[in-house]
């Protein structure tokens, strides 16, 4: 690892780091040496900025949650039409494979919230800032007559980020039953429905 200037640039890199070797071993197990390997330095240069391996893979976590989040923006603001921008919602918030390493991430870290409470906040926040960019594209699509919403707005936006969920676990998880294209194109049939919008 190259050695960053300042130490915000340090850390920046232990967690880069940090994220790429808890998405190639996992976190069970997972060692600061790991860590360091990961980076090209020492163990203690890693020890130096996080005594504590639980404050580095909390920042991990956050890092990662803040990069999905500001990929699916880029992904769908600058879309106009409103069910292309929904189509681009849906393709961006699934794994493209099994080795996708932002969803991997993200599933990995996101296990530890029932035992971690700032890990658990942060699932949640994740969740509700998912939950509010399709809620926005509803509400665009339904005042611009495109959409003829079923159901509440805020109801149909959780059960769009729900099962992005669940066909992204089983993406993630090998299931061979589930690629990107069976998840999107199931999810879209999904919002077709809830939304009578057959451009969908």
């Amino acid at each position: 690892m190259a050695r960053p200037k300042n130490q915000g640039a340090r850390r920046e890199a232990l967690i880069e780091a940090a994220g790429r070797a808890i998405t190639g071993r996992g976190l069970a197990g997972l060692r600061i040496k790991d860590i360091a390997a990961e980076a090209g330095v020492s163990a203690g240069s890693v020890l130096y900025y996080y005594p504590e391996l639980d404050d580095l893979v909390f920042e991990v976590h956050q890092d990662a949650v803040e990069r999905y989040v500001s990929l699916r923006h880029t992904r769908t603001d600058s879309v106009k039409d409103t069910a292309e921008r929904l189509r681009a919602a849906v393709d961006s918030g699934l794994p493209r494979d099994a080795e996708d390493p932002v969803h991997r991430l993200l599933y990995e870290l996101h296990g530890l919230a029932d035992r971690s409470r700032p890990h658990a906040t942060l699932m949640a926040s994740l969740f509700a800032r998912e939950v509010a960019l399709y809620t926005t594209i509803l509400e665009v699509g339904a005042a611009e007559g495109e959409f003829t919403l079923s159901a509440p707005v805020a109801a149909l936006a959780r059960d769009l980020v729900a099962l992005e969920d669940g066909y992204g676990l089983h993406i993630v998880s090998r299931n061979p039953a589930v690629d990107h294209a069976a998840a999107r194109d199931a999810v879209l049939g999904h919002a077709r429905t809830v939304t009578g919008c057959p451009r969908l």
